[in-house]
């Protein structure tokens, strides 16, 4: 049966809008999943990280291309916003009680034989939140009233999943507040105050909280070679295989550290190993190039965003991408202490994935109707009348 002109005329409408997109942002993402699954491919003779990650890789960004076509503006209701962060508040009480431990950490639900770990989309949803706390304040940012309360909708989960105990993602929380109250236009005696009162939380973090494999993990970091046997092994082999893929690499699949298994979690933690001992320095340089044209384009679509709001997500979610880069690379590398983090787009993994991807989305759909923008709109966004602000 032929396609009615209506059928027609929308289907062209939607080419053009996805013609619209960012895809040298797009294409740099698309390699960095294709890099990583070409190192998932050689780990296993069954390929089964292949293969889910190939599904979830398709899956997100159908995601992300699906959302791009939409107008997240109802993203800036409070209402919305409220209601999906009180909800993952929720779900990361209910993990405190009913949540999967694996590897020490209660931080997974298992849905019907899926593992799905509710951390992940929250950060985007505390990005979301923190945007439109921001958006609305930006004209009287100097008073710190805003950065402690601010601090509240970034420490309540902060608080949640410290109690997993997921150090590593509430390490990106924490980087998550205090990247967008510095981009917020934090004055400068405020930051060093910001910076004052995280070093003395770390401090009593230091003493009152911090589990002890959590503190030799730490002091591990500053002498690894002390415990290669124990806490220090997962550091040790990871430094041995990104050295030993020297300048071009052992070639796919013939990675010794990983195909072996004296690296442990190759296919999510220490990603970045496993692929430097594949494709050596001139492979690592290439992707950690990729990042970088990513969060460049990422935050060259923020800047040009219709407002205060699509402006804050845009950077809240360079942000995001850049602090879970470089804590996964640098522990890699020996530089930061292990904490168990995911390399976005390259490490094994539906939840982050899809995250990433939707993240994305989002930030493609304000991006096209930036243009599309009322003056009167942003005149409420500015002066902070119409939709009630968050309080």
């Amino acid at each position: 049966m032929p396609m009615s002109l209506t059928n027609l005329l929308q289907t062209k409408g939607i080419i053009a809008m996805i013609r619209e997109y960012d895809w040298v942002l797009l294409g740099a993402t698309i390699l960095l999943v294709a890099m990583g699954l070409v190192t998932l491919y050689g780990f296993t003779g069954e390929n089964t990280f292949f293969i889910r990650q190939l599904i979830w890789a398709s899956i997100g960004i159908v995601v992300c291309l699906v959302v791009g076509l939409f107008d997240t503006g109802m993203l800036k209701r409070t209402g919305i916003l409220v209601s999906l962060y009180g909800f993952f508040i929720v779900i990361l009480l209910a993990l405190l009680a009913f949540g999967v431990s694996t590897k020490g950490a209660q931080s997974w639900l298992n849905i019907g034989g899926l593992g799905i770990q509710p951390t992940d989309p929250l950060k985007i949803i505390l990005i979301l939140i923190l945007a439109k706390y921001f958006s609305r304040r930006h004209i009287e940012i100097a008073h710190v009233r805003h950065i402690l309360v601010s601090a509240v909708y970034a420490g309540i989960p902060f608080i949640l999943v410290f109690l997993q105990p997921d150090f590593g993602s509430a390490l990106i929380l924490f980087s998550l507040w205090l990247g967008m109250v510095v981009v917020s236009g934090i004055s400068k005696k405020h930051l060093f105050a910001v910076i004052a009162i995280g070093v003395l939380s770390f401090a009593i973090l230091w003493q009152f909280v911090f589990l002890p494999h959590q503190k030799e993990r730490i002091m591990t970091f500053l002498h690894p070679l002390t415990d290669i046997q124990g806490a220090g092994y997962n550091a040790f082999q990871s430094t041995v295989a990104v050295g030993s893929g020297q300048i071009l690499g052992k070639g796919i699949g013939y990675g010794t550290q990983s195909r072996l298994e004296f690296l442990p979690e190759y296919e999510t933690d220490f990603i970045f190993a496993a692929f430097a001992e594949e494709w050596g320095f001139v492979g690592s340089l290439i992707l950690i190039v990729l990042f970088g044209v990513i969060l460049w384009r990422i935050i060259r679509l923020a800047i040009r965003g219709a407002g205060n709001f699509e402006v804050l997500y845009g950077l809240g979610l360079a942000i995001l991408l850049a602090s879970h880069a470089c804590v996964h690379i640098g522990m890699n590398i020996g530089l930061l202490p292990v904490t168990g983090l995911p390399l976005p787009f390259v490490s094994y993994g539906g939840s982050h994935l899809l995250t990433e991807f939707l993240g994305i989305g989002i930030l493609l759909a304000q991006s096209r109707y930036a243009r599309a923008a009322h003056k009167s709109s942003l005149g409420r966004e500015i002066v902070g009348v119409g939709d009630a602000p968050i309080m």
